[in-house]
């Protein structure tokens, strides 16, 4: 295992995605394992990353030690296999069930800030409906 992190990008203005970073921080105890990075900070930089800031919206990244990008549910296997939990998301990767996975991490990534509340976003930033209507 690497003495580096992997750089989490989190959706600092999401309540799903707070919640889990709370999770991660816990199971990390310290550690180091993890850098949990908020897209949502104005200062943050999709494009340090070569990513663009849809990209980032549209889906769970992790960017491994060695500057690998990898996205949506892999992101979620590495973080946890990185906290030692990998088994908790082990059947996400088995052959058969990994298509499956993947495809509803998808869909639930599509529909994230509809169900968390924020149905409109502007310049790649969000905004809980009230604020917008």
């Amino acid at each position: 295992m690497s003495d580096r992190p992997i750089k989490l990008l989190i959706d600092g203005d999401c309540p799903l995605c707070r919640r889990e970073a709370a999770v991660i921080r816990r199971l990390d105890r310290g550690r180091g394992r993890i850098d949990l990075v908020n897209i949502a900070d104005p200062a943050f930089d999709p494009g340090a990353l070569g990513l663009t800031t849809e990209a980032v919206n549209a889906r769970m990244h992790a960017v491994l030690p060695g500057g690998q990008v990898v996205t949506g549910m892999e992101a979620f296997r590495r973080v946890y296999s990185a906290l030692g939990r990998g088994w908790l998301l082990a059947p996400t990767g088995w052959p058969i069930l990994r298509p499956i996975f993947d495809r509803l991490y998808t869909c639930f990534a599509r529909n994230r800030h509809r169900l968390t509340g924020r149905s409109r976003c502007a310049d790649g930033r969000c905004a809980p409906r009230s604020a917008v209507e």
